[in-house]
């Protein structure tokens, strides 16, 4: 038996970072959506115990390092399952992007083993879990639209956003979020106004949520790496009605309400980045 399961990338609406924390991560309030953009996994048991990954990426190692790994030692670990795994992850989400692709894979490995073992562990539990493998875990575990605090482990459910086209543009670096962090000074950071992202939801309010994105990070990620701005600068110069750096970065957004104003400004990208992709909100 296979199972099958889609890892869709998420947006960050709002990041914010509010404190430094005594065991050396941060605590967030990060506004967070899916979009139509997702890698699949596929999963079947292996007669043997022992834990293999396989995909088509040369910037995505398929040994303990990968968080889709990770998710699979801890799921056996915690359940106590004595029994072997293959995993194939095919790869559309784009790699150190800021975009949770590493985080929606492992997610998806945690609800795939939950269904080939039929253990009916609740999404809450599985996303306990997830929290010791990564601070977007949990969330990708539950997927669609939430609010995450703490570091990233507490997640509550949102309205969907309204219905709109999203234009992403990744610049051909990869950005750690560790090394984002490691350069945060709290008291200069811009917070964003979250709670106005939160009322745009309820309120399903488009223009309101795009004036009212905002990433505590962004700033600190253009500093480092000025092409992010550059992007950034672009996009909203071709129409995009709310533009963002999503996560760390490097990749910039654009809320668009309708799919020929997004056709354009994805061919207008296009001469001006090498990744950009134009997809649908589906949290």
């Amino acid at each position: 038996m296979i199972i099958y399961e889609k890892a869709p990338a998420k947006l960050n609406l709002s990041l914010d970072v509010i404190s430094k924390r005594e065991d050396g991560y941060h605590n967030v309030e990060m506004v967070m959506t899916t979009i139509d953009l997702s890698d699949r996994v596929a999963i079947h048991e292996l007669d043997e115990n022992r834990i293999e990954i396989s995909l088509e990426s040369r910037y995505v190692p398929s040994d303990e390092r990968n968080l889709a790994y990770k998710a699979a030692r801890l799921f056996k670990e915690v359940y106590n399952i004595a029994k072997g795994v293959h995993i194939d992850i095919e790869k559309s989400i784009p790699v150190s992007a800021g975009l949770g692709g590493g985080s929606a894979d492992a997610a998806a490995v945690l609800r795939g083993l939950n269904r080939l073992w039929s253990l009916h562990i609740p999404v809450q539990e599985l996303a306990e879990v997830g929290a010791r493998i990564g601070s977007d875990v949990p969330f990708c575990v539950f997927g669609h639209t939430g609010v995450a605090t703490g570091r990233g482990e507490i997640v509550n459910r949102l309205p969907a956003p309204p219905s709109c086209w999203v234009v992403l543009a990744k610049p051909d670096i990869g950005v750690s979020s560790g090394t984002i962090f490691e350069q945060i000074n709290l008291e200069k950071l811009i917070h964003p106004e979250t709670g106005r992202v939160i009322d745009a939801l309820h309120e399903n309010d488009y223009p309101k949520l795009c004036h009212s994105i905002g990433n505590a990070l962004e700033e600190v990620t253009c500093s480092a790496y000025p092409e992010v701005k550059r992007i950034k600068n672009k996009m909203a110069q071709s129409g995009a009605e709310g533009v963002l750096m999503s996560g760390s970065g490097p990749t910039v957004y654009g809320l668009v309400k309708h799919e020929s104003k997004a056709q354009r400004i994805y061919n207008s990208m296009k001469g001006f980045c090498k990744e950009v992709y134009y997809v649908r909100l589906i949290g």
